[in-house]
């Protein structure tokens, strides 16, 4: 049995993450340019702390990142070297759109997307399309207020337009927003939203997703007028929560957390908000203003897939002396004294993998994408480069073994792995360039100095003889 013939393996970046270039090509600013590494990150990536430019006391290091800009045929090269599939990569709006509010979009930059899909399709990779990774133009969160204003869903209208009609036979698969619950936990950092004194910041946050939610509809149905072979996700940050104890509070302290999660899921794929949402809402007082028309468009275009990350498992509990947190892609939780954790705190649960896979396909009923999984660590290169990062296969062969009980045992229905930062990348959570994740080394350190030479890992041929042997092959 084992995964499908047609899996698409693969890896996964960011444009913000990687691409640099951020003033090149009549690029735009944008939000995740302007968040800076050090301990003002968390409180600008909140919406805590207003940084809407740089300034001279810190470093941004989106700014030039990886400088993927200038790389991306080598780069490429290299993912098809290990044999990718696919590659899942996101736009930068503001690279199509630099103020976002533009009725024609930058031809320079709609250019070097195209070039990077052809060269993708050179190889047979099939590029798989983030079309907003956090990205919001500057220009939208300083004239509008970013996703709280309405106006939001028509500038991204405007993007869908564009780039399915001008990709249409190069990219087949898309998702409209990454890690869309980050509105929740990360705000300006997943979509631009500053709170100024006074703000009700539970109802900002709520009425930016209902604008997210409608303005994803709204990219599944123009994807599907323009190219039935489109196939459009949404995707979520992941990881089923555990009850600490089976102590019924607990038990039900890990139902909410997750229906926190789900509820944007439950909306793009089953076409509407789930009652405890709707209840949940009516308790904090959030009142969402809905136009005539979205709850219709919401039913009517829900998503084909569902994709999300998944790094590590969660822990609920009502215990207020369980003080103990433990890190986890901008998610804090109780940790788990069964697990061990990364360099940076986070647990590492392979079976939760296939855990969070049969909840996820168990309440959808919906084909599967793992679009993010990996371990950032800290690699020592050799004088060439090379890093022996055995951790890192250890890590990815047990979760890539849970991925297939769950596609053998349990019969879950999944379409392919993309690895996390399979080239070495700016981590979003924390700034850092030491937090690796890559199969592909990357001269750079935190504050920007290196060569930014290439180079591959251990992981690089171990990945190479997974994906060729379409995952039966797990040995180091």
């Amino acid at each position: 049995m084992g995964f499908r013939k047609d899996f698409l393996w693969g890896g996964a970046t960011a444009a913000n993450q990687c691409e640099g270039g951020y003033n090149e090509g009549g690029r735009g600013l944008a939000n995740v340019d302007v968040v800076p590494i050090g301990e003002d990150r968390f409180p600008v990536i909140t919406g805590k702390k207003k940084m809407f430019d740089f300034d001279d006391e810190h470093f941004y290091p989106a700014k030039e990142a990886i400088d993927m800009y200038h790389h991306w045929k080598e780069d490429i090269k290299l993912f098809a070297e290990m044999g990718f599939k696919t590659y899942r990569l996101s736009l930068g709006w503001s690279r199509i759109f630099p103020q976002g509010d533009e009725t024609e979009p930058n031809e320079e930059g709609l250019k070097f997307y195209e070039d990077i899909f052809k060269e993708c399709k050179k190889y047979g990779i099939e590029p798989l399309v983030t079309i907003t990774h956090f990205d919001c133009p500057m220009h939208l969160v300083e004239k509008y207020g970013a996703w709280r204003s309405r106006e939001l869903v028509g500038f991204y209208e405007n993007l869908c337009n564009v780039i399915f009609n001008r990709y249409k036979g190069l990219v087949k698969y898309w998702l409209t927003f990454n890690e869309i619950n980050m509105i929740l936990h990360a705000p300006f950092m997943g979509a631009g939203l500053y709170f100024e004194e006074g703000d009700n910041v539970e109802q900002v946050k709520y009425q930016a997703a209902h604008h997210e939610l409608v303005a994803s509809a709204i990219a599944t149905k123009i994807a599907h007028e323009v190219d039935p072979e489109n196939q459009v996700g949404c995707m979520l940050a992941a990881g089923s929560y555990y009850p600490y104890t089976p102590k019924p509070e607990d038990v039900w302290a890990g139902r909410q957390e997750e229906r926190e999660n789900y509820f944007f899921i439950d909306v793009q794929s089953r076409g509407e908000y789930p009652a405890y949402a709707l209840k949940e809402m009516a308790r904090k007082g959030i009142e969402v203003k809905m136009e005539e028309g979205d709850k219709e468009l919401l039913k009517a275009h829900t998503v084909d897939f569902i994709s999300f990350s998944y790094y590590s498992s969660r822990v609920a509990t009502t215990d207020p002396e369980l003080l103990e947190q433990t890190a986890g892609n901008i998610f804090a939780s109780v940790k788990n004294p069964y697990l061990e954790a990364s360099e940076w705190g986070w647990q590492i649960d392979p079976l939760g993998l296939r855990i969070t896979m049969n909840d996820l396909y168990d309440r959808y009923q919906k084909p599967l994408f793992i679009v993010e999984n990996g371990l950032g660590a800290v690699d020592t290169p050799d004088e060439n480069g090379y890093v022996e990062d055995d951790y890192r296969i250890d890590y990815l062969s047990k979760h890539v073994e849970a991925m297939r009980d769950a596609v053998d045992q349990d019969g879950v229905d999944l379409l392919g792995y993309t690895t996390w930062g399979c080239i070495d990348l700016v981590s979003a959570g924390t700034g850092e360039m030491k937090k690796r994740y890559g199969f592909i080394y990357v001269d750079r350190d935190n504050q920007g100095n290196g060569t930014l030479k290439r180079s591959k890992k251990k992981s690089f041929d171990w990945y190479k003889k997974v994906i060729a042997t379409n995952g039966e092959d797990l040995s180091n």
